[in-house]
């Protein structure tokens, strides 16, 4: 009985590091989430993912809308599902309007090179209306590009 027992354990023991180092062979570490981009006390709104897509339905990663209540600030970020670890272009855009205001009253744009997400855009947005953005690229064989916008004004805070 003696003799099972420790076949049996060194059983398990091995089973148990097979698995252990499979996910060694994963592929690259995803990336991080957007309120983990965006910083503390940023939280997602409604309608606030967009899923970035290519013109036949292929989507390449999301581009997230955040607002901080205690600080008044918005937050975008892109970050990719495809291509992970490789840098591509990316960019993101935020845009506040006052309430009522024919125009836009600020905001930001940052488009590069990156691995994983561009990002944070942050601008103040309390009281405002927002539109944002995102873009990727896939410098692949049979490059294209994906987009995803927020067309009409919304998440007015």
């Amino acid at each position: 009985m003696r003799g099972s027992t420790k076949t049996i354990l060194l059983t398990a023991a091995l089973s148990f590091g097979g698995i252990v180092v499979g996910p060694a062979h994963a592929a690259a570490a995803p990336a991080p989430g957007p309120e983990r981009v965006c910083g503390s006390g940023f939280a997602r709104v409604a309608q606030g993912k967009q899923a970035v897509r290519t013109p036949s339905g292929a989507v390449f990663g999301y581009v997230h809308l955040l607002y901080n209540r205690r600080t008044g600030h918005t937050c975008v970020t892109t970050i990719k599902s495809r291509n992970l670890g490789v840098a591509t272009f990316v960019s993101a855009t935020v845009t506040t309007q006052k309430r009522g205001a024919s125009s836009s009253g600020g905001g930001k744009n940052e488009g590069r090179q990156v691995k994983y997400y561009l990002g944070p855009l942050k601008v103040y947005g309390k009281g405002r209306c927002v539109r944002y953005s995102g873009t990727i690229w896939d410098d692949g064989r049979g490059a294209a590009v994906a987009t995803a916008r927020w067309k009409s004004w919304g998440d007015c805070g």
